[in-house]
């Protein structure tokens, strides 16, 4: 099955909030009496910044919700044939789910781990293939990466030369206890990852989280802050939080930051032997929430547009960044460049008319 939406293209200019150094962790607010300057706060929301890869204005992504077995083999051949067809209808980005290359259960997962820093991961390497061929991007949805002893759930995004252009390991692991529904740990399986991921490609500045990453809006605040016009969530919720959530957080952070989201979720299986039964639904949500592409919950290839004009126009309607209470709050980049380093870095990108 496939989905198209088309939305019209006019030029766009992300825009960048205040970065800082501090002590470990990923992201945080702040208090007035922790910020930067507010010279600097307000000098640094009036920047626009570019990507240092080509940005296109509009451009087609697909999201290849799969089915899943206990056959490697057979879901790498489908997710191949499934790139193939979404490349051919025109698709420039292609998303797939989170652990598509195996079923998404903690007993069985570390029998699938691949080693993808040592070139031994037959998913990465058909995708690398397809990119290639195909020359497109691919977000290559999550599977289990074996390394050093333990086990990752993670997305690589490959260009189309085929090379790895970011590796995202799940940041914030589901842990779940609803006396009578659900019981499910993902710490007792896979390690945290430790490092946000921005992405530049062909296609423009990309940010990545794994299904519940989604739940923490500082993350997709952050990946706003960076430039990102789009974060892409590889998920696998399953049917207790995707009835509640599931559209909610999707467009939570596409509102709250004024970007696209895209979320990629395998092909809900009724006969599954898992307790896991997943939601299915992936989507394409568009910066002021408007659901642009969808799915059920069964096999689909779902294509939209996303058009970067809409970020521009809804942005210069509703100016957030411009609104924001910096002298109350802050977003702090703690693993980004410095609030100082980083205005002047933007500052030598702008046309000498805008300074």
């Amino acid at each position: 099955m496939f989905q198209q939406v088309n939305t019209r293209s006019l030029p766009f200019f992300p825009l960048q909030t205040t970065h800082r150094h501090r002590s470990p962790g990923l992201h945080s607010l702040v208090t007035a009496s922790d910020r930067v300057s507010p010279s600097l706060s307000a000098t640094m929301a009036a920047v626009s910044i570019s990507s240092s890869s080509p940005l296109l204005s509009k451009y087609k992504v697909a999201l290849l919700q799969l089915p899943v077995s206990p056959r490697r083999e057979e879901n790498i051949a489908r997710a191949r044939s499934r790139v193939d067809a979404a490349a051919a209808a025109g698709a420039t980005l292609v998303v797939l789910p989170e652990i598509w290359s195996c079923p998404y259960s903690m007993e069985t997962a570390p029998g699938y781990g691949e080693d993808i820093d040592g070139g031994a991961s037959p998913s990465i390497s058909m995708l690398s293939e397809a990119a290639s061929r195909r020359k497109i991007t691919i977000v290559g949805g999550s599977i289990p990466e074996r390394s050093s002893g333990r086990l990752f759930n993670t997305c690589c995004v490959i260009g189309p030369d085929g090379q790895i252009k970011a590796k995202h390991r799940k940041l914030h692991l589901f842990e779940i206890d609803i006396p009578g529904d659900i019981i499910f740990s993902e710490s007792d399986t896979f390690t945290a990852g430790q490092e946000p991921t921005v992405v530049d490609t062909d296609v423009g500045r990309i940010g990545i989280g794994i299904c519940h990453d989604i739940r923490f809006p500082e993350l997709a605040m952050l990946y706003r802050s960076r430039g990102a016009h789009l974060v892409c969530y590889p998920s696998a919720f399953n049917m207790s939080t995707g009835q509640l959530l599931w559209d909610l957080m999707q467009k939570s952070r596409a509102v709250d930051n004024q970007l696209f989201v895209v979320t990629c979720s395998p092909a809900r299986d009724p006969d599954a032997a898992s307790d896991f039964m997943i939601w299915g639904h992936s989507s394409l949500i568009g910066p002021f929430g408007e659901v642009i592409a969808a799915a059920g919950h069964e096999e689909a290839t779902v294509i939209g547009e996303i058009d970067l004009s809409m970020i521009q126009t809804i942005r210069a309607s509703l100016p957030l960044e411009m609104q924001r209470r910096e002298d109350m709050y802050q977003l702090v980049d703690v693993r980004g460049e410095s609030a100082e380093a980083t205005m002047h870095a933007q500052l030598d990108q702008m046309p000498t008319a805008m300074r």
